[in-house]
């Protein structure tokens, strides 16, 4: 490339750089929002459908390209009947054409928990709802209301969930994918974080630009493993540390979609990224009336049970993921012994959980399950 003296057209990714040969270059991006609902007007129109409303919701969702609109336009088209399943399926094209080059970055998680799965305090549930909003009517208020023009930065929804492993994190990442129609993708920390310089902030580019396609939904789980407190530069590998956290920072703010981190140990992140974060949602540990309210609805409808004591379940300790751990051994045992679920198969699963956990089952939390144990055998 260097010797040859005729004029080249290089195509790349990234910027060329050239040691002595002059290069002119063009930044060529995605269509922009204006030109990706006349490429969608279009494809639409060629398939005799008027649809302004839903092309506006199509851009101020996914960021895609001509091949990717028709195509899109094309798997929509199939049998629909009215406005609201031409909706669906556009929405539904727009996501799947999305996906191909996120989903060789991150595991694709099937969001089917609904906001009737989460017993959490009403306050957290408002919280929620809040981030739901949020992200749906971003487009609304920040171009058509023009508080994009006022400031480039901070425009990503940047969220972190706290709590203590078991108490909804995920869930709550579900059911607002669930909500909101969008994917939701977890990201394996250990498969980006590289000891090599440079490593870790490509990886992160990959996945972040693979999501600014459909504005996916990103769980970085357990996210005090990269996201924690930048230590003192003492040596290159504690600049090059810092360097990492701050490049994280500056992409989530400049995503077009939904971050979520969730944390075990909120002490362990960092004020400075705090401070930059749009909501910070906390799990508290269920109290006893909220881990009753979890038994009562963990048990699928099908199932058959017999016998059980919502009231003494609720008086183990736990928080809901080991309490759907248990709920889920119980069944397996009943299942083997060809009978509904009753205590005694719970008592059983409880202290494989507890064991689990190393974690002393106390007396004090089966008080009162002789009888009822007793009486389910």
């Amino acid at each position: 490339v260097e010797r040859i003296s005729t004029p080249l057209i290089i195509s790349h990714p990234d910027r060329w750089r050239s040691r002595h040969r002059p290069i002119i270059p063009f930044d060529i991006g995605k269509p922009s929002p204006q030109e990706q609902r006349a490429l969608w007007r279009d494809a639409l129109a060629e398939k005799g459908i008027e649809a302004d409303g839903l092309v506006d919701r199509l851009v101020s969702q996914f960021n895609l390209s001509l091949p990717a609109i028709s195509a899109a336009t094309a798997t929509a088209q199939g049998d629909v009947l009215d406005d609201a399943e031409l909706g669906r399926a556009l929405w539904d094209a727009g996501r799947a054409q999305a996906r191909p080059r996120l989903d060789d970055l991150a595991q694709r998680i099937e969001a089917l928990a609904t906001w009737d799965d989460l017993v959490l305090p009403e306050a957290v549930i408002a919280l929620l709802r809040e981030i739901a909003i949020h992200v749906r009517q971003r487009t609304r208020v920040y171009e058509h209301w023009g508080f994009a023009s006022k400031s480039a930065r901070g425009l990503g929804t940047s969220v972190l969930f706290a709590g203590a492993s078991g108490t909804g994190k995920t869930m709550a990442a579900e059911v607002l994918a669930n909500e909101l129609q969008l994917d939701l993708y977890k990201i394996d920390l250990s498969s980006l974080v590289s000891k090599y310089i440079g490593e870790t902030e490509k990886n992160l580019r990959k996945v972040f630009d693979a999501a600014d396609d459909g504005g996916a939904i990103l769980l970085f789980d357990e996210a005090d493993a990269l996201f924690g407190k930048r230590s003192e530069v003492k040596d290159s590998h504690d600049r090059y540390a810092n360097i990492e956290v701050s490049y994280l920072l500056q992409r989530m703010e400049a995503y077009r979609g939904l971050a979520i981190l969730t944390t075990n140990l909120r002490s362990a992140l960092d004020h400075a990224f705090l401070r930059r974060l749009r909501f910070i949602v906390r799990f508290p540990f269920p109290d006893i009336a909220e881990r009753a309210e979890i038994w009562r609805r963990i048990f699928p409808e099908q199932l058959p049970t017999e016998g059980l004591c919502v009231e003494k379940l609720a008086q183990l300790d736990l928080a809901g993921g080991s309490i759907r751990n248990i709920a889920l051994l119980a069944a397996f045992l009943a299942a083997e012994e060809g009978t509904p679920v009753r205590m005694h198969h719970l008592l059983r699963a409880a202290r494989t959980e507890y064991a689990k956990l190393e974690k002393p089952l106390a007396e004090s939390e089966i008080a009162g399950w002789t009888s009822v144990v007793s009486s389910s055998t």
